[in-house]
């Protein structure tokens, strides 16, 4: 009865009714290594408490077994054949087994390097935009001639062992895109702009992007966030849905952004159902900018019918020449016996804003080789080219669309804010008014090529001053009417562009209390400096360390996209990345990795993929 009481004392029952017996300590001493050990054939593992190790078959004895008869057991009940050897062959066996270890370290250093150069072609892959099988199919062969060639062939087999494999690739670049995503996301816990705009890949999928603009601690920054597939349809609603369920899994709140840029398409302002209808009604604050890009395109869109007439009249002249392979043939032909510079006339892209332009200079230098062309093929066309008022009128669309284009490529790149796009706006339009008052006293010389023309022909210069005078007019007016009250908007910010120039009258715009700031900044010395030496934003943001409300206030105007650039630039990428070739690829981490100027945090990313190898 009593040795029942003792068993039972020594164990408990557990909650499924079990009975398990305690975990036995570990002892407080243990057996230490001694060097005479290795003249018997062992040697001892790193762990505490140490375990004796036979160099012959690798196996680990326990602590409690360190003891010269124990080892000495071991090697005749498991190696007859090695007891009683002399002490030099177990001296060799050491060697041998260090040698080894040594074998092991270089290896794990090697895989840690190949591991480091596989990432680092992954990312050179997707910063080209090319497909994850060239570095497998091109890259490792053509650097494996090139180790064996300069270098040996250790070189070449050690290069041999850094994975590139397509699958490889892919998950690198995906593993990257995360991480750019998680530096992106941990930057927004305060105010953020947005920028949005869906288009069409070559597999028919709508892709929504979206880019983040925010403050940091010494710039504004812009990154992207994300890029999602839109399943079915492209309503407001549905952007809504998909930007929203990436904001609730990054964390993202719609508190915190300000402000948000998107074109003017119905999906996008609608008042009921559209986007911004949609995140008013989760923050009622959020302030919503047109595209100025956009903007510029449609107010520069529409013309007289006569001037429209003469543009389609030219796109007709080069779809006849363009669109039939052997007319193209001929014509290359025809214009490199006639010694011109360029052989080929460009298509016009509806979509494309800069494609009028570009087409009428090429059909203008090409005029006379297009003339002799259609004469051969007896084209109804052909007769065009006879007409000075038609052609005089060419020149002047060239010649507009040109300036046109040179607005439309200074709206364009990155870090702008709605202070410089409108001042570019609001030149443009005070050079239009002008070239209208110049017209009207038929002096032409503002548009090159219809000076050029109008100098050397005889033409009649009165219907073309009405047709050209009534453009600029009614190009005027479109301006105006897709940028109202631009002048007074821009003049109320002139405080964020210099608070050292700036006037009496626009001071007192402003409450009593940021006069008062604003007349420290513009007293500070060390801060004109700054103004002379940074950026816009890097001032603001300087300012605001010694002046919080009033560079918050600043910062504030800065902040907002003035256009979808930004988008627009990554449905170029989108086009290079995603191919007909491609067209299964997942193509958020490539696009992000591919054009996000953040870079990946490297050392981060392989020290979790060496941990995830070791375990």
């Amino acid at each position: 009865m009593k040795s029942w009481l003792k068993r039972s004392s020594n164990s408990f029952e557990n909650t499924e009714g079990q009975v398990a017996k305690k975990a036995k300590p570990e002892p407080s001493k243990f057996r230490l290594y001694l060097e005479e050990y290795v003249l018997i054939g062992f040697t001892s593992t790193s762990c505490i408490p140490p375990k004796a190790l036979c160099f012959f078959c690798g196996e680990k004895l326990a602590n409690s077994s360190m003891k010269p008869a124990h080892l000495q057991r071991h090697l005749k009940t498991k190696h007859g054949c090695h007891v009683g050897k002399p002490p030099d062959f177990f001296k060799r066996k050491l060697s041998e087994f260090r040698s080894s270890q040594d074998t092991m370290l270089k290896a794990s250093t090697t895989s840690a390097k190949a591991l480091e150069a596989s990432y680092a072609v992954s990312l050179l892959v997707a910063k080209a935009k090319k497909p994850f099988t060239i570095a497998e199919d091109l890259l490792l062969p053509a650097a494996v001639v090139l180790a064996e060639t300069m270098l040996d062939k250790n070189a070449a087999e050690k290069l041999k062992t850094v994975p590139l494999s397509n699958d490889t690739i892919c998950r690198r670049v995906d593993k990257m895109g995360t991480d750019i995503v998680e530096q992106v996301v941990g930057k927004l816990s305060d105010s953020f702009s947005l920028q949005l705009d869906e288009s069409t890949d070559v597999s028919g999928n709508a892709q929504l992007v979206a880019f983040v603009r925010y403050v940091d601690t010494d710039d504004i920054y812009e990154h992207i966030l994300f890029c999602k597939s839109l399943e079915g349809k492209t309503t407001g609603e549905d952007i809504f849905n998909v930007v929203n369920a990436a904001f609730c899994e990054s964390g993202l709140s719609w508190k915190s952004c300000s402000s948000i840029c998107t074109d003017a398409a119905a999906s996008m302002t609608g008042s009921a159902k559209g986007l911004i209808a949609r995140i008013k009604k989760e923050n009622p604050d959020v302030m919503w900018t047109h595209c100025v890009i956009h903007r510029e395109a449609l107010a520069s869109k529409k013309m007289s019918p006569v001037l429209h007439d003469v543009l389609n009249s030219s796109i007709k002249v080069i779809n006849f020449i363009k669109s039939r392979p052997l007319n193209a043939r001929l014509f290359r032909r025809l214009c490199e016996n006639m010694g011109a510079e360029h052989t080929q006339l460009l298509l016009h892209t509806e979509v494309r804003w800069l494609s009028r332009g570009r087409i009428l200079n090429r059909l203008l230098e090409l005029r006379s080789e297009v003339h002799t062309f259609l004469i051969e093929h007896r084209s109804p066309h052909a007769t065009l080219f006879q007409d000075t008022d038609w052609l005089a009128k060419l020149c002047y669309l060239a010649d507009i669309f040109s300036k046109l284009n040179e607005l439309n490529m200074s709206l364009q790149g990155k870090d702008t804010s709605i202070l410089n796009l409108y001042d570019k706006v609001g030149g443009f339009l005070k050079k239009t008014e002008l070239w209208r008052m110049a017209c009207e006293q038929e002096d032409f010389t503002c548009f090159p090529q219809l000076d050029d023309f109008l100098s050397s022909e005889d033409v009649d210069r009165a219907p073309v001053k009405l047709v050209i005078v009534g453009h600029l007019t009614k190009l005027i007016q479109d301006f105006h009417s897709y940028f109202p009250d631009m002048e007074e908007k821009s003049a109320q910010l002139d405080w964020v562009r210099n608070p050292f120039l700036l006037s009496e009258a626009n001071r007192s715009k402003l409450p009593v209390t940021y006069q008062e700031k604003l007349l420290e900044v513009s007293s500070d010395r060390g801060l004109q400096m700054k103004f002379a030496m940074s950026t816009l934003s890097q001032f603001w943001v300087c300012v605001k360390q010694e002046h919080p409300d009033l560079g918050q206030k600043a910062l504030e105007q800065l902040l907002p996209f003035a256009s979808t650039y930004l988008c627009e630039a990554s449905f170029s990428a989108m086009t290079v990345i995603k191919t007909k070739q491609r067209n299964r690829l997942c193509l958020e981490k490539s696009l992000i990795t591919a054009i996000a100027s953040l870079p990946p945090r490297m050392k981060k990313i392989l020290s979790e993929a060496q941990a995830q190898v070791s375990h």
